[in-house]
């Protein structure tokens, strides 16, 4: 089986950078991204209506060019995880995270037994297909997967603590604009209250080894939050890198139009 780049890089302390995918699953996606310099890619089903049909083909586009695929689940169910890994996913976020103890089902749900509850199912696609001592194939699978649960809610900083230190958690993932909601205060990341949660979660990912991740839309929240110890980022989404590119393109046009000397109205 395949290692996992991304895990070996993060257990290295080393930083890794990928982005999100919402609304573009086309087969040429993956590759795209990686032809940019990103290392993973992760696939939202959560928000999306992305369904597993597609992701099964898109998570199939990233095996052979080094890239990693990673998927946000819609929520912290068994048929969700185990899916998703069935089809390939090497990373598995989870959307609000409130408690240690969902932190260990999680877990147990990306683990074959006697460390999980994961199913068995050889020979298909998260294993390439390719034939393998089964036991070997469950240690490597169950070494090589990256479990990030997403920080999110008052509750989950409330046990922040208590989730850093749930064994086979590598990442605590902050999901800053639901946290911001969750604590009263939409959208207001300089709010002291909001703060405050950062600090907790970034001494609870020290204090526990955990890798610091987050989705980054600007180069100035890459540097605070690189300053604040995150080493696993997430580079923008799809839709928004596209708006973005195109949006300062036309106002180079727009620009150049406005500039060009004006005809009077009646001259040729």
């Amino acid at each position: 089986m395949r290692d996992n780049p991304v895990k070996l890089k993060l257990k290295r302390g080393e930083a890794v950078f990928g982005t999100m995918a919402f609304e573009f699953f086309v087969p040429g996606l993956p590759q795209m991204v990686k032809a940019a310099g990103a290392e993973f890619i992760l696939f939202d089903m959560e928000h999306s209506g992305l369904g597993f049909e597609t992701l099964k083909e898109l998570v199939a586009a990233c095996r052979g060019i080094g890239l990693v695929p990673m998927v946000r689940v819609p929520s912290a169910q068994y048929q969700f995880i185990a899916r998703a890994l069935d089809i390939g996913a090497m990373g598995i976020m989870v959307p609000m995270v409130a408690s240690a103890e969902e932190a260990e089902f999680i877990v147990s749900c990306t683990r074959y037994p006697p460390h999980g509850r994961r199913g068995a199912a050889f020979g298909f696609a998260h294993d390439d297909y390719e034939s393998g001592d089964v036991a070997e194939k469950m240690y490597l699978a169950n070494e090589r997967v990256i479990v990030m649960p997403l920080i999110e809610t008052k509750e989950g900083i409330d046990d922040i603590d208590r989730i850093a230190a749930v064994p086979g958690v590598d990442v605590l993932w902050l999901g800053h604009f639901d946290l911001t909601n969750f604590l009263g205060i939409p959208a207001q990341f300089k709010h002291a209250k909001y703060a405050k949660a950062i600090d907790r979660l970034c001494a609870a990912a020290k204090k526990h080894g955990k890798v610091l991740a987050c989705m980054s839309g600007s180069d100035d929240w890459s540097r605070e939050y690189w300053e604040k110890g995150f080493r696993l980022f997430a580079a923008g989404v799809d839709g928004h890198l596209l708006q973005n590119a195109l949006r300062q393109s036309l106002a180079t046009l727009n620009g150049l139009d406005s500039a060009k000397p004006k005809r009077k109205a009646g001259k040729r």
